[in-house]
């Protein structure tokens, strides 16, 4: 009997465990990537790991908050401004639905912001004040090939009347003399009196130059019919008789492909005290996609975008006086693709590395090179490799910023294109004959790479895809610590969040690194369905933070003149090595040209040290910084707030 009963119990042990073989079987792979999953997270939270490797954290800001963030700058605040205006979402746009969020650091707390137009797609830069300048934005999303139902394009009106001006209302009809087909005006425009024209030898009358005013224009009614495929000179309608003399259209094809998004002059500062945006006086050109520049006399430059009829500015840059709030063109004309990381040099002269955002022509305004914004002049700097895959790449002035070095990273071809480039590409502009060299190649071809300096002077590198908007699943979970003085990367944690179109990173004053915004075209590797924006942020701790302790920084002035010293207090001023005065980022379509590592001067003392700020305005433009010391092992301190008047 007990023989049986062992017999049967036997039994149920073998046939149990061939289901269990048998079960394995069919899910031993997911068993296996549930047991990889769980020792990678045991592994990335280990001590030993965070402090060779630094952490990832995913931050879901709560739902009512989150959105579809395009920009983001750290404020003198401490807190974080998050710009999403309609957010790459036309369906806000048509509802005036325009979002801004401001988020706390230090205590996750987020407010919502008034936001008073579409700010999808601005330009932005710190100001001496404290402010942020806001400029551009958007007054209509682009019309794909087969979605325009009207024909129309660019109509560029005459004035040929030297004694005024001629104002059009929207809704003026243009009807071509030689067509005979009639297209409407969709805003209203300002045509300027024509210029007359001496010879300046002889003082005699030679011509009238026409004013020129430039207008979008539709067809009055649908379909394909009412295209038109020349040049035409067009009679505007309800003028009176003297002014139709003087008064005309000429337009090239009006027709009905796609419609580039259209930019808009508004201006505004957010004030980070009051938490509100101030409009002041709007540009002379509407810009979508613009770069915004600090110049030697603290003036901002504007440079590029789309104008008011979805057209590259041809070149027409402006200034901005923070003193009087208003803005004023420059003499020269100088062309460039939007986002042109372009940033103010040590001699006073502007740099431009070539890395912009797209819309241009492929074969203007693309070489790098150093421009004198006085005479106009341009130096192109040579050298640069994978020249023609520069688009979407990214810029950053190497620490510290006395040292002029710039480095380029990945980028990729015109438009659409599935091309990128793996390269880094360094140039010393302090050379006698500046030349870009190669630098530490990546892993994958990169667009969007997103780059922050740290305050060890290291370069945190993550992000980015291979292909275009991250098609075909191509977001590169990768990150890596640039090391200046051994010119190498070194690979680090790895990101949880893919990032690429519409996405950037900010140093923040604890010495964290925030990531924000992504924008694939596509959610699979496919590429059949359609993405969605990543509303998540993702902070990193760099290995520095995960050490036993850090220096500790307080007391001091709250204002430091250019060429001036100030004292602070630290308990660990044997171990304190460096100090650094940051410039806060503005970042945007991985383009950030506020972002600076300045090194100072410093002497010790028992409990504290004193920093001495550099004489060059170029170097130091008036603002607020980010006052870090570092100990001997590299680890910073929090930051103090410094104005520089």
């Amino acid at each position: 009997m007990k023989d049986r009963s062992s017999r049967r119990r036997a039994r149920r042990i073998a046939i149990g465990t061939a289901v269990v073989v048998a079960l394995a079987g069919m899910n031993g792979p997911a068993l296996y990537r549930f047991g990889s999953e769980q020792y990678h997270e045991y592994t990335i939270n280990k001590q030993e790991y965070k402090a060779e490797n630094g952490h990832w954290k995913i931050m879901e800001f709560p739902e009512e908050y989150r959105q579809n963030t395009i920009h983001a700058a750290v404020l003198r605040t401490g807190k974080v401004l998050l710009v999403a205006g309609s957010g790459n979402v036309q369906e806000n746009f048509d509802r005036k639905q325009f979002d801004t969020r401001l988020w706390d650091p230090e205590t996750d707390k987020i407010k919502k912001i008034d936001t008073p137009t579409d700010l999808f797609c601005t330009g932005h830069t710190q100001l001496g004040n404290g402010n942020l300048l806001i400029a551009g934005g958007t007054k209509r999303y682009e019309k794909l090939e087969g979605d325009v139902t009207k024909a129309g394009g660019l109509m560029v009106v005459h004035n040929e009347n030297p004694d005024k001006p001629i104002t059009l209302p929207a809704g003026t009809r243009f009807t071509g003399k030689t067509n005979g087909k009639s297209f409407i005006s969709k805003d209203p425009v300002v045509v300027e009196r024509a210029k007359k024209v001496f010879d300046k030898v002889t003082g005699r009358f030679l011509r009238n130059d026409p004013g020129l005013g430039r207008i979008y224009v539709e067809a009055a009614q649908s379909g394909a019919k009412h295209e038109t495929g020349a040049q035409d000179n067009y009679k505007v309608e309800g003028l009176k008789p003297a002014d139709t003399r003087n008064t005309y259209g000429m337009a090239e094809k009006l027709a009905l492909d796609k419609k580039d998004f259209q930019g808009i002059r508004d201006a505004f500062e957010f004030d980070p005290v009051a938490e509100k945006y101030i409009r002041v006086d709007p540009m002379k050109e509407a810009r979508w996609y613009p770069t915004l520049t600090t110049l030697s006399d603290g003036k901002i430059l504007s440079l590029s975008g789309l104008d008011e009829i979805g057209q590259l500015v041809p070149g027409k840059n402006e200034v901005y006086d923070p003193e009087t709030k208003e803005w004023e063109y420059t003499e020269g004309i100088r062309q460039f693709p939007t986002y042109p990381a372009v940033s103010l040099m040590q001699d006073g002269r502007l740099f431009y590395s070539g890395s912009n955002a797209g819309y241009g022509p492929a074969d203007e305004g693309r070489e790098p090179g150093v421009w004198d914004l006085e005479s106009n002049k341009f130096t192109k700097v040579p050298g640069l490799s994978d020249p023609k895959l520069m688009e979407t790449s990214g810029t950053v002035l190497l620490p510290p910023a006395q040292d002029e070095k710039y480095m380029v990273i990945g980028g990729g071809g015109v438009g659409e294109s599935d091309e990128a480039s793996k390269r880094t590409r360094i140039v010393d502009l302090l050379a006698d004959k500046p030349r870009f060299e190669d630098g530490p190649e990546m892993e994958k071809g990169t667009r969007y790479p997103q780059a922050s300096i740290l305050p060890d002077d290291s370069v945190l590198v993550s992000g980015g895809s291979e292909d275009y908007r991250g098609r075909g699943g191509s977001d590169i979970l990768q990150a890596r610590l640039y090391d200046t003085g051994a010119n190498s990367f070194k690979r680090v944690a790895d990101p949880l969040v893919g990032r690429n179109y519409h996405s950037g990173s900010l140093l923040l004053p604890d010495g964290r690194v925030m990531f924000f915004g992504s924008d694939s075209l596509y959610a699979d590797k496919a590429n059949t369905k359609p993405g969605k924006f990543e509303q998540r942020v993702e902070i990193y701790t760099p290995p520095y933070l995960f050490r036993d302790s850090r220096p500790s920084l307080a007391g001091g002035p709250k204002k430091i003149e250019r060429g001036g010293s100030a004292t602070f207090t630290t308990r660990d001023s044997a171990s304190v090595k460096s100090a650094r005065l940051m410039r806060p980022s503005a970042s945007t379509h991985v383009t950030d040209i506020d972002q600076k590592s300045i090194a100072l001067k410093m002497t010790k003392t028992a409990d504290g040290v004193t920093v001495t700020v550099p004489e060059s305005r170029n170097l130091v433009q008036s603002g607020w910084y980010m006052l870090f010391v570092t100990d001997d092992k590299g680890t910073p301190s929090k930051a103090q707030w410094v104005n520089v008047p």
